[in-house]
């Protein structure tokens, strides 16, 4: 389900997968090739969300931000894996984001990092580039091995050939809503609630 939020309309980019099941509300941005599992929620109603291209958001994730304070930054191949929480952040290209992970507002995951399933990444958080981050809370354990390199750079890859494979099989790509009056984003000035 795809919902405009006082005025501020989702933009979606070219070859879009959202299921039915998934929420996606306000001042939201699809970058092409994105891919919304079933379930998730994605919520632009206090600030707003930009998701990169060819990114994969896994079901059942929750993404949201803080009103006036932190939007919520996923770059370009990044890949959120099941049930992750991202709240005002920033996870730079290529990322993976481990399974059952938990990150706060104001932390910036480098490009190129992987972050372990089931983590709580703290509140401002800053992680360096190509690093694996692990633990409750999280730190930085050191640098990604080659293998572990490699396995980020096939994840994304292959959530994109999923999100194909749904579009061969009838599911048609995601469109957003028109309105009479959309208004602007939060970044061009909408008033926050």
């Amino acid at each position: 389900m795809i919902r405009p939020f006082q005025g501020m309309v989702p933009k979606l980019g070219s070859r879009v997968f959202v299921p039915d099941s998934a929420l996606i509300l306000g001042d939201v941005t699809l970058g092409d090739d994105a891919s919304i599992w079933f379930n998730c929620a994605i919520r632009g109603d206090v600030n707003w969300i930009r998701i990169g291209a060819r990114t994969n958001i896994q079901d059942a994730c929750c993404l949201h931000v803080t009103n006036g304070k932190w939007p919520l930054l996923i770059e370009d191949e990044v890949s959120i894996a099941h049930n992750v929480m991202l709240h005002g952040c920033t996870i730079r290209k290529g990322a993976l984001i481990g399974m059952s992970t938990t990150i706060m507002d104001g932390a910036e995951i480098g490009e190129g990092c992987l972050v372990a399933a089931g983590s709580l990444v703290r509140e401002g958080f800053k992680a360096a580039p190509h690093s694996l981050v692990a633990g409750w809370p999280a730190t930085t354990k050191g640098p990604l091995t080659e293998g572990q390199r490699k396995l980020l750079g096939s994840v994304w890859a292959r959530y994109v050939r999923y999100k194909d494979a749904y579009f061969a099989d009838g599911w048609p790509p995601a469109e957003a809503p028109t309105i009479e009056d959309p208004r602007p984003g939060f970044a061009e000035g909408h008033p926050y609630p």
